[in-house]
């Protein structure tokens, strides 16, 4: 074979080799974009809203909840928290107002005037910065528990900053928060807002390739034990609440996930 017939060929390899590689590339380009956007589709499908032991759901913009009269708060709040919602952008802090979607009058805020228990937030006003109005919607008194002020600025807000970190981490979570509401609870206010004995977080994971949860209940007291040794089954909460949560799941998902005090899949530093 002559030497310009065996540039030739080469030429001929090379342009071979390239057109394989760029069809390739191409295709596992589109492959990632299709599913993405299946993922994306499947995230914006999924319910997760617990169901509601008082048949009272707000739909908010930004959240959901499922208020309680008889105790003058939320038995759950639920959103969720994508990595890109995480931001450090500084609103300033509106008033406490009721909530104007409340039939029945969410508590005043002045129920926890000189009570000695913080407003404290079910769905974070630092989980919902990416916006004036989703920061706004947050003070919302329907949003709101009392909480000891050691507590509230303490293992809870350790939690919140966990979650958050994990949000930017697994790219979107689902979230649902609130305090066990029963009977017999001390109360403040004149419209005996119930003190929650303990509060509960529990967030879901519902994306590939690992759907994973876990639920923190934590007594409502000042703690410096580490996140995890709160750590318990979503049944457990089931049980104390009465609540179904992530009832929409696949029920051996549902059950798997549910029965778990599994932390080790997450990511404690």
């Amino acid at each position: 074979m002559t030497t310009s017939r065996k540039i030739k060929v080469f030429v001929l390899l090379v342009g071979f080799a390239v057109s394989f590689w760029l069809n390739k590339s191409e295709k596992n380009k589109q492959n990632k974009v299709e599913h993405t956007l299946s993922k994306s589709k499947k995230l914006q499908n999924f319910n997760y809203l617990p169901t509601s032991t008082t048949g009272v759901i707000i739909h908010h913009e930004n959240y959901q909840l499922s208020y309680n009269e008889n105790h003058e708060q939320a038995e759950w709040v639920a959103y969720s928290l994508r990595g890109e919602d995480v931001v450090k952008i500084n609103h300033k802090r509106p008033f406490f107002i009721r909530d104007p979607k409340v039939k029945s009058k969410s508590a005043d805020w002045r129920n926890y005037k000189r009570s000695g228990y913080d407003r404290g937030h079910l769905c974070p006003a630092g989980d919902r910065r990416f916006s004036k109005k989703a920061h706004d919607e947050t003070f919302y008194t329907s949003n709101i528990s009392p909480q000891k002020h050691k507590f509230n600025a303490g293992i809870w807000n350790k939690l919140e900053q966990k979650t958050r970190y994990w949000a930017k981490k697994y790219d979107q979570l689902y979230v649902v928060t609130g305090g066990i509401l029963n009977n017999n609870l001390k109360t403040i206010g004149k419209e005996n807002v119930s003190i929650p004995k303990e509060f509960y977080k529990i967030i879901l994971d519902y994306s590939e390739p690992e759907i994973k949860a876990i639920a923190f209940l934590m007594p409502h007291e000042e703690s410096t034990e580490p996140l995890y040794e709160f750590v318990t089954s979503i049944d457990e909460i089931e049980k104390k609440t009465g609540i179904d949560f992530f009832p929409s799941l696949p029920n051996d998902l549902e059950n798997r996930l549910e029965k778990s005090t599994q932390y080790k899949n997450w990511s404690f530093r």
